[in-house]
């Protein structure tokens, strides 16, 4: 199989993203990705998948822009979100994204709502749907005349007069995102024009995480308030969707605020419209991890409960009775799915195996729920989840099913204060005692994360396709393994994940079936952070790829998109965990060739940590090589890129940990 090999091919591979249930239960929609026909972009559509075993899914949108964010009406039409042009509009501007809806009894899809900014997801309840939009501030009426005045000028500035101003990969501003309502029209003539929810949120339904009462009459979303110092707090706010017209809405109503803590989405309301699920985060602090725990709030007193025990949340879903919910959370390098009870009961695991899931979808008559399942070893492909842990079952898939070319094994060792750490091997074909196989470290982002599902960005079946084992470790950080696994390396980062990471690395390369005289190490984000570190206290390894990493901490702390939160970690500026930590201050002990990896347009991990990074590595003469992308951002996801990471990756590996001669990729020639 060449998959693998060639990454041409790898990339043009479809894969499924979200998951929606009809509400009658009797239609799965899926979006599916996949290459484009220029090969240089990807696309979305929409696919309806068999609820049961048996019959094909069936392809339901086909638009040169895609369509995206699909969520069923009432009725059972399919909302969505398309740039794809209106045959009805005589003046059109294809450039922003609008609502559209195809109807449940057949027939095409029509435009249902626009905005001169873009919009971005909807979603519905009873006879209403809330979308959000992009609005620029002051007179709706002429809001297109000024965009157009705007882009007639060239210009492109903004004025900021409070933080933050960019999020992960995208400018902030001068737009501020907006709710608006519309009853859900039964036909194209009765659609109406939508009423504004919110007209001056300012920053507050940035990134929001919003739904709809089932009886569509409010709307329940997360709300940004921006406190002294440059920290912020999230409430979660109750807005009604029948007041609001072209210049005004309520005054939304307080559900759940509390000094120190967050509540985050996502935000699901019960079938029977009395309680509201969301995450409720508290504040970190250098001496204190997150805690991050499921909370459940009577939409009428405000009233919350703690559910789910030390389960963090990566996935929620009302049962159709109310009384539980189902939650998908990362537990011992698995996300499993768990029953939780609304009244704090202790939760119960429902798929006892290997795999990770997610976009849960319950039944409405409470004999299963829908997922995506997936993990280390299998992309993301539906699956039907028998409701009382009777067993999974497997539908028919829009995605090819992938054979990956090896074996996946569970490895754990014990740190040096006697900690257990867990991960998981790749080991290619054909490795063995007689023939090992070159080893690689690869140490995930985050740092609160874990390699327990499959990832297209960062593959290690391309590895394994190119002869090297590949170990996946979760150490101190990672979730999955309560409060105390994150604890240990709470404001220790590079010391205690380096013992954790060298204790696995150890017991991996011990394994006849590798070669511990051949080994590289890699990892983007926060694992970039680690490669970094791993690069100036141990020369053990032959090459260390670092992609998206922090070199210099006082530096990434202001200048990173959002600064307020690591400092709740890190501490201020200027403070002794800045020095204890910063990876720059080892620079003259690296002697291991790295390469280099970033984009310009990731705010999360500026590129100024690159350019310095690169920057002391050549003046210090170490072997090194930078690959730069001058249009991604935290993770480079465009085709063509994602073939010259890879390459470049493989080609510089080859060189330090196989002894080949260097070999300057194809797709840089």
């Amino acid at each position: 199989m060449t998959l693998f090999k060639d990454i041409r091919e790898y990339v043009g591979v479809p894969r499924i993203g979200e998951l929606r249930l009809s509400p009658d239960g009797g239609r799965l929609v899926a979006t599916v990705q996949s290459l484009q026909p220029d090969g240089k972009s990807y696309g979305t559509a929409l696919w309806e998948v068999p609820v049961a075993a048996g019959g094909a899914p069936r392809r339901l949108t086909r638009s040169a822009k895609g369509e995206a964010a699909a969520e069923f009406t009432e009725a059972g039409d399919v909302l969505f979100v398309s740039r794809r042009p209106d045959p009805t509009v005589k003046d059109k501007d294809d450039e922003q994204p609008a609502l559209w809806l195809l109807p449940a009894a057949g027939g095409e899809a029509w435009r249902v709502a626009a905005r001169p900014g873009a919009l971005g997801r909807a979603r519905a309840g009873g006879g209403a749907i809330v979308f959000s939009a992009d609005v620029l501030p002051g007179d709706q009426a002429t809001e297109a005349e000024r965009r157009k005045a705007r882009k007639d000028a060239g210009v492109s500035a903004i004025l900021h007069e409070s933080s933050p101003v960019r999020y992960w990969d995208h400018d902030l501003g001068p737009g501020q995102t907006r709710l608006f309502a519309l009853a859900a029209p039964a036909a194209e003539e009765d659609a109406a024009e939508p009423r504004e929810l919110t007209p001056s949120p300012g920053g507050a339904l940035r990134e929001a995480s919003f739904a709809v009462t089932p009886d569509g009459a409010s709307v329940i979303t997360t709300w940004h308030h921006r406190l002294p110092g440059g920290e912020m707090r999230t409430d979660l706010v109750v807005i009604p969707t029948e007041t609001g017209d072209a210049g005004g809405g309520a005054e939304p109503r307080v559900l759940a605020r509390q000094d120190g803590h967050d509540f985050n989405g996502p935000v699901v309301v019960s079938p029977d419209g009395r309680l509201v699920a969301c995450v409720r985060e508290r504040h970190a602090a250098p001496d204190r991890i997150p805690e991050i725990t499921l909370w459940v709030i009577d939409l009428a007193t405000g009233e919350g409960t703690a559910c789910g025990g030390e389960l963090w949340p990566a996935a929620v879903a009302w049962a159709p009775d109310s009384r539980s919910l189902y939650v998908a959370a990362d537990h011992d390098g698995r996300r499993p799915v768990f029953r939780v009870p609304a009244d704090g009961g202790e939760p119960v695991r429902l798929t006892p195996d290997d795999w990770s899931y997610s976009e849960l979808c319950p039944s409405p008559d409470g004999t299963a729920v829908f997922a995506l399942r997936s993990g280390v070893a299998q992309a993301a492909a539906p699956v039907r989840i028998a409701a009382d842990g009777g067993g999974v079952e497997e539908l028919p898939s829009p995605a090819p099913r992938l054979d990956v070319p090896g074996t996946l094994t569970e490895i754990s060792a014990t740190a040096d204060d006697g900690a257990r750490v867990r991960g998981w091997l790749v080991l290619p074909e054909g490795a063995s005692a007689d023939n090992p196989a070159p080893f690689l470290l690869w140490v995930h982002g985050g740092p609160l994360a874990s390699w327990n599902d499959w990832s297209w960005r960062w593959n290690p079946w391309i590895m394994a396709a190119h002869g090297y084992a590949v170990l996946l470790p979760d150490p101190c950080l990672s979730t999955g393994y309560g409060p105390e696994m994150v604890a240990r390396g709470w404001g220790d980062w590079g010391p205690r994940t380096f013992a954790d990471l060298m204790a696995i690395t150890d017991a991996s390369v011990a394994l006849p079936e590798i070669d511990a005289a051949r080994t590289g190490a890699m990892g983007g984000s926060f694992g970039g952070y680690m490669a970094n570190w791993i690069a100036g206290h141990t020369d053990r390894f032959r090459a260390i790829v670092t992609h998206a990493s922090l070199w210099h901490f006082e530096q990434f702390g202001g200048t990173t998109d959002e600064p307020a939160y690591w400092q709740r970690e890190l501490g201020p500026a200027g403070s002794d965990t800045y020095a204890r930590l910063s990876p720059h201050l080892s620079l003259e002990r690296i002697s291991t060739p790295m390469l280099v990896v970033h984009g310009d347009r990731d705010y999360r991990v500026p590129i100024g940590e690159a350019l310095r990074l690169w920057w002391d590595l050549q003046r210090s003469s170490v072997e090194s090589k930078f690959l730069y992308f001058p249009d991604e951002n935290h993770w480079v996801l465009k085709p063509g890129n994602i073939v010259a990471w890879y390459e470049t990756v493989l080609a510089f590996l080859a060189q330090h940990v196989l002894g080949e001669e260097w070999v300057r990729p194809e797709s840089l020639a």
